[in-house]
């Protein structure tokens, strides 16, 4: 069902790869609540996924750009306000990646260069992406740039690895830019802290499965879904939150807030062994 909440609004969403991505199902609830938009994402990601597709369905420009470059950020910018005719009203970024993760090093045995990588794909792309959005004036009085995170960024969980620190960042951009650019600007930047949700790049944490079956069964409401989150963002879009910045919003069934359910708590493993190594230690990274 439509209620118009984006009626005439133009956006950029970033990060699409397949419909399994939350950035695919927010371009879809997007044009549905009627908006026009652009999409974005590496040249890589635009060759092995789907977003073409998606591009055509939605009648949405699809703009190759590596979120860690300024030149193509900016870039993504220009041809989107050219593209739509005009000031940008809401920006989605929903990337993020850890080579450290993807080559299962633990968290107390990091590559260093591959940290920087995770913190400049999953973080600094976004303090890039707001500094070179507000340098060219792009977007609009009472805009909206939302990124999306996870509760790891304030608590421990495993497997998560350094996207925790990633994460920890990227809402901490928020916050020091969303001042700023609210002052300035009007314009209001917050982050939505998500459940754990099977994406492409949400697979590739160890122990996912467990991850997500551990949340829904703590959380009061269960999981929230990448269409739930997804309308949560055209909430975030709309004229609706006009005052709402500079926060991080959990989006995640009210498992933030409970320390034990009956259903984790009767439910609870005591078995480790599947995370000893061949000398039976541990692995706790």
């Amino acid at each position: 069902m439509s209620y118009n909440l984006l009626k005439g609004k133009k956006g950029i969403i970033f990060g699409a790869l397949n419909d399994q991505s939350i950035a695919w199902k927010v371009a879809e609830r997007a044009v549905e609540e009627g908006a026009t938009i652009t999409l974005s994402n590496t040249p890589m990601a635009i060759r092995m996924g789907e977003i073409n597709t998606l591009g055509d369905k939605l009648n949405a420009s699809v703009i190759p750009a590596d979120a860690t470059s300024v030149e193509d950020l900016t870039n993504v910018f220009k041809v989107s306000m050219e593209k739509l005719g005009g000031q940008i009203d809401f920006v989605l970024h929903s990337i993020g990646m850890s080579p450290n993760v993807r080559k299962k090093r633990t968290y107390d045995d990091l590559d260093y260069g591959m940290l920087g990588k995770t913190l400049d794909i999953s973080a600094i792309s976004f303090h890039k992406m707001i500094q070179s959005a507000k340098k060219l004036n792009a977007i609009s009085e009472y805009g909206s740039i939302v990124a999306l995170s996870y509760v790891a960024a304030q608590r421990t969980f495993y497997g998560y690895n350094d996207m925790a620190d990633a994460k920890a960042l990227l809402e901490s951009i928020a916050r020091s830019f969303g001042y700023i650019y609210g002052r300035e600007h009007n314009v209001r930047i917050n982050t939505i802290s998500q459940s754990p949700t099977f994406t492409t790049a949400g697979s590739g944490v160890k122990g996912i499965d467990k991850l997500y079956d551990f949340a829904n069964r703590m959380s009061p409401l269960g999981n929230a879904s990448a269409d739930e989150c997804a309308n949560y963002c055209i909430v975030m879009f709309s004229d609706l939150t006009r005052k709402i910045t500079m926060q991080n919003l959990y989006h995640d069934g009210g498992f933030s807030s409970v320390g034990m359910s009956l259903r984790a708590m009767a439910t609870y493993e005591k078995g480790l062994d599947e995370y000893k190594d061949e000398n039976g230690n541990i692995i706790y990274g």
